[in-house]
């Protein structure tokens, strides 16, 4: 079989602690990636540019943010969104204020932006947790919209509350298509993927990890709770409110308080229950069955010719009883089916 890594000797520690140790996983995901930035821009149409592909990543980099916070670091949050509008208003106001930023320097100062809102709100996570902390992150997503509604300073004195983006322009070069935008959105998303992923690996990540086991077990063996929590907030909010200025500027075209609402909380909380939770591969793969789903049951739909007040609710129905399923039949998501999948395929024709 072409998936064995039999004859692959690893000579030093730096090669066996490799993200991905198997050849066969390493040209995968390099013919992955060329699939993506070189095949897909010109077979794809702007439709499934626009309206599937650009969601979809951004839906990814938000759900590792809060795979980080909730996965690797125990902390359960349902704030997402606010951080997400945090990183948007803010990346608009260093854009329109000063003049000259770099639109993804102003990306970067959103996500600063956000981490330290998620710094100020994480801090009840110092004396309560579980759904306390839940509660605690819900009265965050409530706060923050108030805010963006009640200070006209933040929308730019806009009367409606929707303004609308800057275009993005980097190094003279105007992304201003499908094509373009789903490419820049690609690369940023790829990067701070590869980044999340090593981070995880390192002494912060088994930091994350060893407080989620148990926190005062890994207090006794000498981890700082208050320093590895509040770090946890702050890269998850980083994360989010990066995918909250992509969200703005490369999929939406406008920065509104309501495109920020619990119901985008609630949704990336699906991507990490059905994907995996503690997982990166689980937040891409759970942030493609959110996004295609409603894509698939509108077919469905249409195809049956079902009533309308029947299609309107599908969507919510069938969420609702992939995540009792997933709870119950594998609470690891679908990362845990493609890693039980993998291991069968390198055994394969000996049984497991």
């Amino acid at each position: 079989m072409l998936y064995r890594e039999a004859g692959q000797f690893k000579t030093s520690y730096q090669a066996d602690g490799q993200i991905f140790p198997i050849l066969q996983d390493r040209i995968a995901l390099l013919a992955l990636l060329v699939f993506a930035i070189v095949a897909v821009p010109l077979a794809a149409s702007p439709y499934a540019l626009s309206a599937i592909l650009i969601p979809f990543l951004i839906f990814s980099l938000a759900a590792i943010g809060l795979n980080i916070l909730t996965g690797y670091a125990g902390q359960l949050s349902l704030g997402t969104a606010a951080f997400m509008a945090v990183g948007a208003f803010a990346s608009y106001n260093f854009i329109l204020r000063i003049p000259g930023l770099p639109v993804l320097l102003g990306f970067v100062l959103g996500g600063l932006s956000a981490a330290l809102v998620g710094i100020a709100f994480g801090l009840p996570s110092l004396r309560i947790r579980g759904f306390y902390l839940a509660a605690a992150t819900l009265a965050t997503q409530f706060f923050v919209v108030w805010c963006l509604t009640k200070i006209p300073y933040l929308t730019n004195y806009s009367s409606s509350g929707v303004i609308t983006a800057q275009p993005i322009v980097i190094l003279g070069y105007a992304f201003d298509t499908p094509g373009r935008k789903y490419l820049l959105v690609l690369g940023v998303v790829a990067v701070m993927a590869l980044l999340a992923k090593n981070m995880i690996r390192s002494n912060v990540g088994r930091s994350w990890m060893a407080v989620r086991d148990m926190d005062v077990a890994a207090e006794v063996i000498g981890f700082r709770l208050m320093r590895t929590k509040l770090l946890a907030f702050a890269v998850s909010s980083f994360y989010c409110g990066v995918a909250g200025a992509l969200y703005a500027y490369a999929y939406l075209g406008t920065v509104e308080p309501e495109a920020y609402n619990l119901d985008l909380s609630f949704r990336i909380l699906f991507m990490i229950i059905i994907g995996g939770v503690g997982s990166v591969l689980g937040s891409f793969l759970g942030a493609a069955f959110i996004v295609l789903l409603p894509v698939l049951l509108n077919v469905v739909a249409h195809s049956l010719s079902l009533p309308t007040s029947v299609a309107s609710n599908l969507e919510l129905m069938v969420f609702g009883a992939l995540i009792i399923f997933f709870l119950i039949v594998e609470p690891h998501g679908l990362a845990r089916l493609w890693q039980i999948g993998k291991e069968k395929l390198r055994l394969w024709p000996f049984p497991h």
